[in-house]
């Protein structure tokens, strides 16, 4: 079966690029699944649940986040009505929402998704190898397709998560840079890796936001705004072919679709 995962969408032009591109992209690749990073789709801050549910119905079967996705209260209540999107399960226990769905793909396959968040450089939260396995202890056996989302600041801690969940998950793929890291492959006891999938929104940014907007916080250290850049919109994300009997990746390809009207879709491996 393959998995899509589209990374993190930034802001209104990540959102096009979803809205136009998702369902074609799942008949063009054979998708099973699709999976999203929502945690920058509200104008790079966060998420709400008018945007959860275009995500669903453009074909986005389950959406992930991370440490933004507590910038919009009103998603607060629909992080516990909606199973399929989920936030950092180590994050505390009484927060809204969870780091864990299981999702059956239209083919009758059980999959578990799975949300975590890396602490350096980043949030001091519970520690995300020890709630990995909390997690894995909550997935049925039969259960053998299995992916996380592990949300860090540095690709040192998302590749040791890949090499620490070697063989007991299919796929280990890293957000939060929005840079797009060319070591994807897979790990000799089947688990698919890749740092960091990129972001899915403008590219003539600094990681989705105004040059502009951002020169200017590195310029004056002041925290203005930063505005969401429109140019150059581009879908990034990773393609993994996992054998549904045994939930081992077989391959793991870079995606990376350039325009909203005559898209251009390029798979590469490293």
């Amino acid at each position: 079966m393959n998995i899509l995962f589209i990374g993190d969408i930034y802001g209104r032009p990540g959102r096009r690029m979803v809205l136009a591109h998702a369902k074609a992209l799942r008949a063009q690749l054979s998708v099973d699944l699709t999976i999203a990073n929502v945690e920058n789709s509200a104008a790079g801050f966060g998420v709400t649940p008018k945007i959860c549910d275009e995500m669903l119905a453009a074909g986005v079967d389950v959406l992930t986040s991370g440490n933004h996705v507590w910038d919009k209260a009103e998603v607060y209540g629909y992080l516990n009505q909606q199973p399929r999107l989920l936030r950092p399960a180590n994050y505390k226990a009484s927060l809204p929402g969870k780091g864990l769905t299981i999702f059956n793909t239209a083919k009758g396959v059980p999959c578990a998704v799975m949300n975590l968040q890396g602490r350096t450089f980043m949030a001091s939260i519970d520690d995300p190898f020890e709630k990995a396995e909390a997690l894995l202890a909550e997935i049925p056996e039969d259960v053998k397709v299995r992916f996380l989302d592990f949300h860090a600041e540095v690709t040192s801690e998302k590749v040791a998560m890949g090499f620490y969940l070697d063989g007991r998950v299919s796929a280990v793929i890293g957000t939060h840079t929005h840079i797009p890291t060319a070591d994807e492959r897979v790990l000799p006891k089947g688990t698919a890796l890749q740092a960091d999938a990129g972001m899915t929104g403008a590219y003539l940014s600094v990681i989705g936001a105004t040059p502009e907007s951002a020169l200017q916080r590195f310029l004056s250290a002041i925290p203005n705004r930063l505005e969401v850049a429109e140019g150059d919109p581009q879908l990034r994300g990773a393609l993994i072919d996992v054998d549904e009997q045994t939930g081992r990746a077989r391959r793991i390809r870079r995606v990376k679709v350039e325009g909203l009207d005559h898209p251009h879709v390029e798979l590469d491996d490293c």
